[in-house]
């Protein structure tokens, strides 16, 4: 399904070559103030043509608001945005309609959808529809208030200095991948259920919308593996909750524990690389070689910290208002920002 959530909900829809790409966002409190102008840092973070290793497709992407705002205040109504689509070069696709890329959704698009999918830049399976996330992502963190939600890359092809990273991908005309950190500060004890909805899991299943994710770890995260039950355990200090380490990151039995939420995410190489590859041609039905043209991110990661912070927060916003943390009505003395 295409909706994640169960008071904040959010449903994204659109094409990467279609009119629009966008996201309707239900379980919004009313009261909360929002212009397009409290969106424009965040989607300029996202967008590509901006930062070196970035694909040089430029949108404008300006937020276009069709329901749920009024006089500058959410009406408690689902919110619908929408995000034109206007740098497109379809042609690109229509070429290479018989290769299936390796890599990509175009194999297993096709078969489910029995060749009627809109394979123009991916279509519905674009890192494109990212934009919308981030969107959502930027009412979620005007609710959460004054809980931090920060990401950053910490390596580039297993290099902790980024250009260098960058210029093994630029030297070896191939794409590259990275891993990036989250943190969150100033959570409340006791966000999210043991088992199915544990915070864990929640967030686990929404960093996995984003296109290019490869793997996550929480805390101490895989490395656990190799240390001692009394290594890793962290001692309670004080009666906040407090823990002389954080080797959990934060969620113990599920909950949030009070502590900085720390976890991590892979990001694969762009699948898209100048590289020659052999792939299936279906119409022929026999290998061949394949080298993707096009627009395209010599590294994904580079684009990745903002839409990990917007998914992170639109699960936040959710256990919050579970929890009755966040109000169903804003007071009209709220200090959102």
């Amino acid at each position: 399904m295409n909706s994640f959530g169960r008071i904040f909900r959010v449903s994204i829809f659109g094409e990467s070559h279609g009119e629009s790409v966008g996201i309707v966002i239900d379980g919004c409190p009313a009261g909360l103030s929002l212009t397009v102008e409290d969106f424009l840092p965040d989607l300029e973070r996202r967008k590509g043509g901006t930062q070196k290793g970035t694909t040089p497709r430029r949108e404008e992407d300006l937020p276009i608001i069709k329901s749920g705002l009024f006089n500058y205040k959410t009406t408690g109504a689902p919110i619908s945005i929408f995000f034109e689509n206007k740098n497109t070069r379809s042609d690109d696709y229509e070429k290479q309609r018989a290769i299936p890329r390796p890599g990509h959704a175009d194999f297993v698009a096709r078969k489910r959808a029995g060749g009627f999918e809109d394979y123009r830049g991916s279509g519905h399976f674009s890192g494109r529809l990212t934009v919308a996330l981030v969107a959502a992502g930027v009412i979620a963190k005007k609710l959460l208030n004054k809980i931090k939600v920060i990401s950053e890359i910490l390596e580039i092809g297993g290099e902790k200095d980024l250009d260098k990273g960058l210029q093994k991908a630029i030297d070896n005309k191939d794409s590259i991948g990275g891993i990036i950190e989250c943190r969150v500060t100033g959570l409340p004890v006791g966000l999210g259920e043991p088992f199915f909805d544990s915070a864990e899991s929640l967030l686990a299943h929404i960093v996995f919308a984003i296109p290019a994710v490869r793997g996550i770890e929480f805390g101490t995260g895989f490395a656990a593996a190799k240390m001692f039950g009394s290594q890793h355990n962290d001692a309670i200090e004080d009666m906040s909750g407090k823990t002389i380490t954080n080797h959990a990151g934060g969620v113990v039995g599920g909950l949030t524990n009070g502590n900085e939420l720390v976890f991590r995410i892979a990001i694969k190489p762009t699948s898209s690389t100048p590289k020659e590859q052999t792939t299936l041609n279906w119409e022929t039905e026999k290998t061949e070689t394949v080298s993707v043209k096009g627009r395209h991110d010599l590294c994904i990661a580079l684009r990745v910290p903002v839409i990990l912070e917007a998914v992170t927060a639109i699960v936040l916003a959710d256990l919050l208002l579970l929890e009755q943390h966040i109000k169903r009505i804003l007071p009209s003395n709220s200090n959102e920002s």
